[in-house]
């Protein structure tokens, strides 16, 4: 073999090399959380508000009619002490006109483009393992908190002693919610046919 060749082999070695050893090795994560027990979260009533039947002709043509509020139970029970929150989730939100603060009523079903009105929810009265508690409020997630009574969509709601700004480990309470309910201004509705009210909220529970 002459030189020439010698050099041209190395030169193939060297190229080749880089190729021969670059997947010798890969990483990887194992994640997941140890909590200390799972948690169940149950509202009274099967979780339903029903107005009944409402009078077109008692509604306000121009402004917001309130319907009387209702009040339901809301315990959540935990295997053990657990950090957590609670968070709503507008399943008919395309139907809120203010969608970060109020929950849709659905959309008039004579007439799609009708918005039917809204609806707030507040948690009241929060007692946790024997304690009376305070409701906090998270707009990021968990990051910072703040006391607030009212269950905005989509935020985090947590529970934590009066005077406190940080949500603790639960294992069991129980609150009342409230749920406020406002029908859209009677001109700006087509109410010549029955309209069903079609609110759709859920309460998820989110491990901290």
């Amino acid at each position: 073999m002459n030189l020439l060749t010698c050099l041209l082999a190395f030169a193939y070695l060297l190229a080749v090399a880089p190729l021969a050893f670059a997947t010798s090795s890969v990483d990887m994560q194992v994640n997941g959380r140890i909590t200390p027990g799972a948690c169940a979260i149950a509202l009274s009533d099967n979780g339903l508000v029903d107005h009944g039947k409402i009078m077109a002709n008692t509604l306000h043509p121009s402004e917001f009619t309130v319907l009387p509020n209702q009040q339901m139970g809301l315990s959540v029970s935990c295997e053990g002490p657990v950090l957590f929150a609670l968070v709503g989730i507008d399943n008919k939100r395309e139907s809120s006109a203010a969608p970060d603060f109020f929950y849709g009523l659905g959309m008039n079903i004579h007439a799609p483009g009708e918005r039917l009105g809204s609806v707030s929810l507040s948690l009241r009265g929060p007692v946790g393992d024997s304690q009376s508690l305070q409701t906090l409020t998270s707009h990021d997630e968990g990051a910072t908190w703040a006391p607030e009574p009212y269950a905005y969509p989509g935020l985090f709601m947590g529970f934590a002693r009066v005077g406190d700004t940080l949500p603790m480990p639960l294992r069991q309470l129980v609150a009342s919610l409230r749920v406020d309910t406002s029908i859209s201004p009677a001109n700006g509705l087509t109410l010549k046919e029955q309209v069903p009210l079609d609110g759709s909220i859920t309460l998820e529970l989110r491990y901290l």
